[in-house]
C-alpha cells in the first residue's frame, strides 16, 4: 500500500488528480461505461471454461490482448510494471484465465517486456492502426462492428508487424492461434485474412495512409492519423508550435518513455549509492545533468521494482521536470511550505527531503485515500516528521483557515499534455471541452492559493502541461485579478536552458528529453 511513488502512482501524477465533483474530469472518457465483466460474458464460451492450460498460445499476446481489453473498459492502466513486482506476471495471467477461460505458460522476463512494449505501443498508435485495419477490411461495417477482443488481437498483430518489425508470418500464425482459442475458428480465419493483406501491402510499400495535402483541417486530419493523436491536439499544437514542431512533439509522444529515479537523500541514500544498486542489478542508466539526486533509466525498471528499491524507500520514480519544479520552490531547512493539490505527493516528499528535519510541508488535497498513501510513503522515506496532511478542498480551506506561508506551491490539476509519452492512454481520454473546464478550475485554485501567501511570500504555480492556455495565460489572468503579485524570474533556481524570456520555468519534451512542465514564481508585494 505504501508505495505512492511506484510506477503506477507516478504515471497517474497530476493528470489523475481528482477534480471537484462538479467537474468530474477524472471520470470522463471517450469510452463506454461497459464494465470489463460485461465484456467478459461475450468472450468466454463453455468450451473455454473447461480448458485450463494452453501451451500453444503465445503468453505475451494473450496477456496483452486482455490488458488492452481491461484498459478499454476502464479496469487498468497502460503500464504493466507495478508495485507487485515479481507477482505482476501471475497477476496478469490470472486476468487471462478469468477473461478467456484458459492459461498459457508463465510469463518470463522477455514476455513481461514485450507486454509492456506492445500494450503501450498499441495504445499510442491506435488511430494509425485502426485506419489501416479499417482500410483492409472488405467492408467498413465489418470494422465498425468488430467485437472488442478481435479488434485488440488485430491491433497487436498490426503493431508487431508495422512497428516492431517482427517476422510477419510468425505474427500471423501466433495471432490466428490466439483468435481461434480465445474466440472461435471463424475469428481466426478473419485474423489470418486481414493480417496477410497487411503483409502484402507492406511488402509492396503500399500501406493505405492519408496524404498530407489540402487545407489546414485536411492536413490536421492526415497528421492525426499518421502520428496517431486526436485531431484537436494536432490543430492546437500546429497553432502554437507550427506544423514541423508539432510533428516532432508527436514523434516524442510516440517514442518509448524513459524514467528517472530520485535517490532518497532523507534516508541517507546518495545518488552514488543508487548507482551502485543499479549496477548490481545490471540496469543501464545515466546520471542527470540537472539534479544531483536523479538518475535516468530507459530499460530495466522492472528489475528495480522487483529488487524492492521503491518498496524500501531507497528511491522514487520521479521525472526530472518535476524535480526542477521543486528547485523553483527552493525549499530550505526551517521553511514552512504549503503544497496545494499535493497528492500523489512526489513534490511534497522531495521538498520534505530538503528540509533536513527542520520545518514543515503541509500537504493539502481533496482525496483522503491518496493523502493516506502519501503519509505512509513519508514514513517509509523517513520524512514523516516534516510532512503534515490536510484533507480539504483548497477553495474552501483557504477562505476559512488562518494558515499562511512564505512559500505556497500550487501544482494544479491539468490536461497532462506534457506527459503523453509516459501516459500512453491519456491522449484518447482528453477532450477539447476538458481544457475550458480545467482553465476555470486552475483560476479558482490560483485565487484560493494566493490567500495562503504571506506578504513578501511566493506563490509557485506549476503544471505538467505544455499548453500556454494552462500556463502563461493563467498567470497573466491571475496578475490582472491580483495586482499585488509580480513575476519573480526563476533564473536563480534552474539552469538557464529552462528559463523562458518572461522568467518562467518550462521543460520542453523535444528539446530537453524530459516530460513537459511549467512553473512560475509569483511574489506577493503587499
Amino acid at each position: 500500500m505504501a508505495q505512492v511513488l511506484s510506477l503506477r502512482v507516478f504515471l497517474s501524477s497530476h493528470t489523475q488528480k481528482p477534480s471537484p465533483k462538479s467537474l468530474k474530469l477524472s471520470k470522463r472518457t471517450n469510452k463506454s461505461n461497459t464494465s470489463i465483466s460485461t465484456a467478459k460474458k461475450g468472450l468466454v464460451s463453455p468450451s473455454h471454461k473447461i480448458q485450463k492450460l494452453n501451451l500453444e498460445v503465445s503468453p505475451h499476446r494473450a496477456v496483452s490482448a486482455v490488458r488492452l481489453l481491461r484498459i478499454q473498459f476502464g479496469g487498468a492502466f497502460a503500464d504493466l510494471l507495478n508495485e507487485k513486482g515479481k507477482g505482476s506476471g501471475d497477476n496478469e495471467m490470472g486476468y487471462v484465465e478469468r477473461t478467456l477461460g484458459f492459461r498459457t505458460r508463465d510469463l518470463d522476463d522477455r514476455d513481461l517486456r514485450l507486454v509492456t512494449d506492445i500494450v503501450g505501443g498499441t495504445i499510442r498508435w491506435r488511430r494509425y492502426l485502426d485506419h489501416i485495419i479499417g482500410s483492409l477490411c472488405h467492408d467498413e461495417s465489418v470494422f465498425r462492428s468488430m467485437e472488442p477482443l478481435l479488434l485488440q488481437i488485430l491491433r497487436i498483430g498490426f503493431y508487431e508487424i508495422l512497428k516492431l518489425n517482427m517476422p510477419p508470418y510468425a505474427v500471423v500464425d501466433e495471432n490466428v492461434k490466439l483468435a481461434k482459442v480465445a474466440l472461435r475458428p471463424g475469428a481466426g480465419n478473419m485474423v489470418n485474412g486481414i493480417l496477410r493483406k497487411l503483409v502484402l501491402v507492406k511488402e509492396n510499400n503500399s500501406l493505405p495512409l492519408p496524404k498530407l495535402e489540402g487545407d489546414d483541417r485536411a492536413q490536421a486530419r492526415a497528421l492525426a492519423t499518421l502520428y496517431s493523436h486526436p485531431v484537436w491536439m494536432v490543430r492546437r499544437w500546429t497553432k502554437y508550435l507550427g506544423q514541423e514542431e508539432a510533428i516532432r512533439l508527436m514523434m516524442w509522444n510516440n517514442s518509448d518513455p524513459s524514467f528517472s529515479l530520485r535517490a532518497n537523500s532523507a534516508k541517507g541514500i546518495s545518488r552514488d549509492d543508487l548507482v551502485t544498486q543499479l549496477n548490481s542489478l545490471q540496469v543501464p542508466h545515466e546520471v542527470s545533468s540537472h539534479l544531483d539526486d536523479f538518475v535516468r533509466v530507459k530499460i530495466g525498471l522492472q528489475n528495480v521494482i522487483r529488487a524492492g528499491l521503491l518498496k524500501e524507500g531507497i528511491c522514487s520514480v520521479q521525472d526530472e521536470s518535476a524535480g526542477l519544479v521543486v528547485s523553483v520552490v527552493n525549499p530550505q531547512p526551517g521553511d514552512d511550505i504549503i503544497d496545494c493539490c499535493a497528492a500523489p505527493g512526489g513534490k511534497t516528499l522531495y521538498m520534505a527531503s530538503h528540509l533536513s528535519g527542520k520545518g514543515k510541508v503541509r500537504a493539502i488535497d481533496i482525496n483522503v485515500g491518496r493523502l493516506r498513501i502519501l503519509t505512509e510513503t513519508a514514513q517509509m522515506q523517513k520524512v514523516d516528521g516534516v510532512v503534515a496532511t490536510i484533507h480539504a478542498d483548497l477553495r474552501t480551506f483557504a477562505v476559512n483557515s488562518p494558515l499562511k506561508s512564505h512559500k505556497v506551491l500550487l501544482d494544479a490539476p491539468c490536461s497532462g499534455l506534457g506527459v503523453l509519452s509516459k501516459r500512453a492512454d491519456l491522449r484518447w481520454n482528453r477532450r477539447l471541452e476538458d481544457m475550458e473546464e480545467l482553465k476555470n478550475l486552475q483560476d479558482e485554485l490560483l485565487d484560493a492559493a494566493s490567500i495562503l501567501v504571506n506578504p513578501q511570500g511566493v506563490l509557485i504555480y506549476s503544471t505538467c502541461s505544455i499548453d500556454p492556455e494552462e500556463n502563461e495565460d493563467r498567470v497573466d489572468a491571475f496578475l490582472v485579478r491580483h495586482p499585488e503579485f509580480r513575476i519573480d524570474p526563476v533564473g536563480r533556481y534552474v539552469p538557464s536552458d529552462f528559463v523562458t524570456k518572461r522568467g518562467f520555468y518550462h521543460s520542453d519534451p523535444v528539446k530537453h528529453s524530459l516530460d513537459g512542465a511549467f512553473a512560475a514564481r509569483l511574489v506577493r508585494t503587499l
